[in-house]
């Protein structure tokens, strides 16, 4: 594992975890973290409004996430996530999450024209372009280069960085682990690093208005 003094350590949750303790997750030295608010174009993560209390509340960078269905249609899933999440000022920008396709009900073509539909959306409703998170190999299967102005947010686990993803010639988070452990979190829980400052990640966060 490289060298992490450069980075911000957070981690990323959702119904899996339980209850958390999130003032515990902050003096574990986590500036940051994202809870799953919503799947698709109709689920709700049933942990999402108060783990997004309790993160606000323990003073941690907040943020959502959206988990990306393939063969959902893409605008419907803005919507159920949009009517789940309001961002404030200092609220981390959105995450869609997209790591499984299913096989004959897009082409590839569809997947990325569907994805576009999808981060537009949220970025026009939110003022604030969404984290793209994936793997290297199903991304680079499936998808083209025409991305890149998203930030990434990458996971790949048990290498020293991880492999180059088609559009990005760098990546903005790095999930580095999904079996980590954290004080505040009763068993695993995924560990991420924010490739900069403290500074450096809070200019992605929402503006004030």
């Amino acid at each position: 594992m490289p060298g992490t003094s450069e980075y911000q350590h957070g981690i990323d949750v959702s119904h899996y975890q339980g209850d958390i303790d999130w003032s515990k997750v902050k003096a574990d030295g986590r500036v940051f973290a994202y809870a799953k608010a919503a799947e698709g174009d109709a689920t709700v993560d049933v942990r999402f409004a108060a783990n997004w209390a309790g993160m606000k509340a323990a003073g941690i960078l907040r943020g959502a996430y959206l988990f990306y269905v393939a063969g959902n249609d893409p605008e419907t899933q803005a919507r159920n996530f949009m009517k789940r999440v309001t961002l404030e000022p200092g609220d981390l920008p959105p995450m869609v999450d997209i790591e499984t396709e299913r096989a004959g009900v897009e082409s590839d073509a569809q997947l990325v024209k569907d994805l576009h539909t999808c981060l537009a959306a949220l970025t026009k409703h939110y003022g604030v372009a969404p984290f793209i998170y994936t793997g290297p190999s199903f991304w680079n299967a499936h998808f083209d280069d025409s991305f890149s102005h998203y930030p990434l947010w990458v996971a790949e686990y048990g290498v020293s960085k991880p492999k180059p993803v088609k559009g990005w010639g760098y990546w903005t988070i790095w999930q580095y682990s999904q079996s980590g452990s954290v004080g505040g979190v009763h068993g695993n829980v995924d560990l991420d690093y924010f490739n900069g400052s403290l500074e450096q990640l809070k200019k992605f966060t929402v503006p004030g208005r």
